[in-house]
């Protein structure tokens, strides 16, 4: 069975929209985009490369596949990132597309839940969903995701769109490693353990 693997860039405040540039996403009027390089190091970078080493696909969302379509297929080749992005395989969820140029990808058809379940039970290695928050949120409410891999950047922004809005699903996490890199990024690895129990001091 696949691993449905949510990897995604995080400020400390929860927000995950637009880390990579200023252009990247304005909606709603976001006006923070590009807030993850002056905050990132070299080890935030390493611990991205490892979050591919056991991953063979990605799984994402219109808009990120949009934003990444426009920038990998040219992006430098001396990038080490270049090749694995192109090359990987991309699954697609969108209402909106008919068609997909980027190499390696394909749109899923019908429901995406049900199309998710089905690239769960198929053979190969694990799938990243990265950035595409509407639909991380979906395979969340649908109990479709094995793990989460993030990043937590020691910056506060105050508005745009957090992986965990709400009205998340209430989630125990159980925790399979988390480190603080030398800028203060902590790297966290959890994955769902059931409901979250309650008690009082």
């Amino acid at each position: 069975m696949r691993k449905i693997i949510v990897c995604t860039f995080l400020t400390l405040d929860g927000v995950m929209q637009a880390p990579g540039g200023p252009d990247e996403d304005s909606g709603s009027g976001f006006k923070h985009g590009g807030w993850q390089k002056p905050v990132a190091d070299d080890e935030v970078g390493e611990a991205i490369a490892g979050w591919y080493e056991r991953s063979d696909a990605m799984l994402l969302g219109r808009k990120t596949y949009e934003i990444f379509a426009s920038y990998w297929p040219t992006a430098d080749p001396a990038n080490p990132f270049t090749e694995r992005m192109n090359s990987m395989h991309k699954y697609v969820a969108s209402r909106t597309l008919t068609s997909l140029e980027w190499q390696n990808s394909t749109l899923l058809e019908g429901d995406v839940a049900d199309a998710v379940r089905r690239l769960k039970a198929s053979d190969g290695g694990n799938i990243n969903v990265v950035g595409s928050g509407d639909l991380a949120q979906t395979l969340m409410r649908d109990g479709l995701v094995d793990e989460y891999r993030l990043t937590i950047h020691p910056v506060i922004i105050g508005t745009g769109k957090r992986l965990f809005a709400d009205g998340a699903t209430p989630t125990a996490l159980e925790p399979v490693s988390v480190s603080t890199t030398k800028g203060g990024t902590i790297v966290g690895v959890y994955r769902p353990n059931g409901k979250p129990t309650y008690d009082s001091y």
